[in-house]
């Protein structure tokens, strides 16, 4: 494959777009990508032709490895039309998997006439050089683009060794599309220098009643999902499933509510280990190998990450009061788990690399021993009455009510209080969202937080606003 990119003039440092869902040939095309030197920019199936165009233009793309699934190859090209009205002549090389297409270079067919070896110039690619882009999925404004260098993989060697807890004779799924940084994460670079293998099943939409037969059928031992989807399965009978297998179960992504560790664990008698990171980084706070769980925390730093709590002027806060979660390490030579900046963006990233730390933008406490506890985006956080009030506090009471299956909570501007709290609530199939229920509702939080914190307004609704990595978007609330 990495003889095919280079006939087709796939050069070092040339932008290479993905979108190949859970596709086997996604794995040994980036190893391809990688020893050419160019940079592969993974993408989700879900992306529309004005998604596209903005992530054609914003990362100088020069080819695309794409799915012949669905709809997203016409979309592709619909973008590509876009672009050429205002850029005369422009044209990506495209290449299609698992299908045909006109127009398109057929990948299946065309890779496997060239030679299996592939030699290492001078100008080989290493170390520092770009090897790896990143649409982050943030819940407000345009996607920013995270660059890693070829250093990033060795970040995820504690990621998969004392998180995962991969094992060499073993078999790990971690649930996501390859179009997610997460992938990064659980499918591809610490698994594989732990010598753990990996299990990929290749669907369009997730299905609870689907992957659950699977843990026993296969043998899957560790296992990696986000919140979203730990929410999903404990609301089938997962009790009467086979999980003998699993030894290890993980997640991250956003917050673990403690009701979703509580009912799984009483399902099927597994603890969920809790993880913390971004697109810009990779596990930096965890509950490791030999870590006692606390439910409903993200666990303690990865040691030599160098995390730390600050407040807004920089300053390390003490246990028990609210801080952002900043990563102490220098701009000029980070943890190799860091990313290098985003890219053709001086501006945001100078503005995430102040006082000397990288700046993640979510807010945390420590307790005594030394545990992080989430709260929330900073600019998540409501401010009612001169309390500041992080909205997962909150979302973890809610769903604590048999009859919620989702929750996000946010801020409603008031001319009173300057911003009240506002419960965004999805219910179980057949139950009706009542003037009562909200009242039960609200009583519940009263009585299971400080009364301050309740939710002076509650809605329902039949599905809340994503991103195309499952994290719930507050500000669309």
């Amino acid at each position: 494959m990495a003889n095919y990119f280079s006939s087709i003039g796939i050069r070092k440092g040339d932008k290479v777009l993905f979108i190949l869902k859970r596709h086997w040939q996604y794995w040994p095309a980036v190893l391809a990508l990688h020893k050419v030197g160019a940079i592969v920019i993974p993408a989700v199936s879900q992306l529309k032709d004005h998604d596209l165009v903005y992530r054609f233009k914003a990362a100088d793309v020069k080819a695309l490895v794409c799915t012949a699934d669905g709809d997203v190859a016409h979309e592709a090209e619909l973008a590509e039309a876009e672009i050429a009205k205002e850029k005369p002549g422009f044209a990506l090389v495209k290449m299609i998997v698992n299908g045909d297409r006109e127009g398109w270079k057929s990948f299946d067919r065309e890779y496997v006439g060239f030679s299996r070896v592939f030699g290492r110039g001078p100008d080989a690619p290493g170390g520092k050089d770009p090897m790896l882009m990143f649409f982050t999925s943030g819940t407000t404004g345009y996607p920013k683009m995270a660059l890693h260098s070829h250093l990033y993989g060795l970040g995820h060697f504690v990621t998969a060794k004392y998180w995962h807890q991969v094992e060499r004779d073993g078999l790990h799924l971690t649930i996501s599309e390859t179009g997610w940084a997460k992938a990064s994460w659980g499918k591809l670079y610490g698994q594989w220098m732990c010598e753990g293998a990996l299990f990929v099943y290749d669907f369009a939409r997730f299905h609870a009643e689907q992957i659950l037969p699977m843990f026993a059928k296969y043998g899957i031992t560790t296992f990696c999902a986000p919140p979203t989807m730990y929410r999903m399965l404990i609301k089938e009978d997962i009790s009467k499933y086979d999980f003998s297998s699993v030894h290890h179960a993980t997640t991250a992504g956003e917050a673990l509510n403690p009701e979703v560790f509580t009912q799984f664990k009483r399902a099927t008698g597994l603890s969920i280990y809790e993880g913390f990171g971004q697109t810009e980084t990779t596990c930096a706070l965890g509950t490791l190998f030999g870590d006692e769980i606390k439910p409903g925390a993200m666990g303690k730093p990865i040691p030599d990450y160098g995390i730390d709590l600050v407040d807004p002027e920089g300053h390390s806060v003490p246990a028990g009061e609210h801080g952002e979660i900043v990563v102490r390490t220098p701009r000029s030579n980070p943890h190799p788990g860091i990313f290098v900046g985003y890219y053709k963006d001086e501006e945001k990233t100078a503005d995430a690399w102040r006082h000397g730390c990288y700046h993640t933008g979510d807010l945390a406490w420590k307790d005594e021993d030394g545990y992080y506890h989430y709260v929330g985006r900073a600019d998540d956080v409501i401010k009612s009455s001169g309390y500041r009030i992080g909205p997962f506090e909150i979302e973890n009471v809610i769903m604590e009510l048999p009859y919620v299956v989702e929750c996000g909570v946010s801020a409603a501007p008031d001319p009173v209080r300057g911003q009240v709290v506002k419960a965004t609530i999805k219910l179980v199939k057949g139950k009706e969202g009542t003037e009562e229920l909200k009242k039960e509702i609200q009583d519940y939080v009263k009585t299971h937080t400080a009364p301050y914190k309740y939710p002076r307004i509650v809605v329902f609704r039949d599905e809340l606003p994503k991103t195309v990595s499952g994290k719930i978007q507050r500000n669309k609330l």
